[in-house]
């Protein structure tokens, strides 16, 4: 009895979770192709120091590849159970962003910016499987890890050969929407997952750094531009996630 009341209970949750994702991509799709706005590319700081163009932009991109490293290799050594792999692709993630980002910012354009998104949408759709397992049910990460991140893929493939974002948008922004009510709707399977609250709080705030870049740029008086900062908070984003990691125990 009490398992069918559990399973009952559950039913509407995943249902209301295939609906956030469904719908969040109906209505993506549902809108005209997004094309990429050239003027993208033009990063109000792009000064050349120490024989490195975009200086700032480049070497920004340093806490990535710490971050990725460190986390990898805790993943490999001390994680265990069915959503190790995943968090193990989402640092790999991390850690390859710092190159393909590096690489961007080195001569910004769009044939170069397919080497920035590719390793951050695998990244962030190994976090949003394991997650699904870990709120939701093991299984989950089991089969969905690697569609998930065929998804990021394609949707980054798109972008490069249709000049469309919009599967990119939805890829990028859904994981925002489903997460949180993932932490609201399902029991906690491990202690101090609100941390990923604040670890979703650093991407956000990544995201304003980076749509304000020239409005960051005025305020630190020339000195520092919100893209360069935007990189900074995204590693501090994933440094929290792998704090949760290290730090969490076991409510079962």
């Amino acid at each position: 009895m009490n398992n069918s009341k559990n399973a009952h209970s559950n039913s509407w949750r995943h249902v209301f979770l295939l609906i956030l994702v469904l719908g969040s991509l109906a209505i993506v799709l549902m809108q005209s192709p997004i094309k990429q706005d050239l003027s993208y590319h033009e990063f109000i700081d792009a000064r050349f120091m120490f024989g490195i163009p975009n200086f700032y932009n480049v070497i920004s991109n340093f806490p990535f590849l710490l971050v990725g490293i460190y986390g990898a290799a805790f993943c490999h050594r001390k994680l265990i159970g069915p959503s190790k792999t995943a968090w193990l692709i989402f640092f790999i993630g991390i850690g390859l962003v710092a190159m393909g980002s590096t690489y961007y910012h080195l001569e910004p354009n769009n044939q170069r910016l397919l080497w920035d998104r590719l390793p951050m949408t695998i990244g962030f759709m190994g976090m949003f499987a394991a997650l699904l397992g870990e709120l939701v049910r093991p299984a989950l990460t089991r089969y969905l890890l690697f569609p998930l991140i065929l998804v990021g893929i394609c949707s980054v493939l798109l972008w490069h050969w249709h000049d469309d974002l919009r599967l990119y948008v939805w890829v990028q922004f859904m994981p925002l929407l489903v997460i949180p009510a993932m932490l609201i709707l399902y029991r906690k399977r491990y202690s101090h997952i609100y941390l990923l609250v604040f670890a979703l709080l650093f991407y956000l705030a990544a995201k304003l750094l980076e749509m304000f870049d020239t409005q960051v740029f005025s305020f630190f008086q020339n000195e520092m531009a919100g893209h360069a900062i935007k990189h900074v908070f995204a590693a501090m984003g994933a440094a929290v996630i792998l704090w949760m990691l290290q730090i969490r125990k076991s409510l079962e």
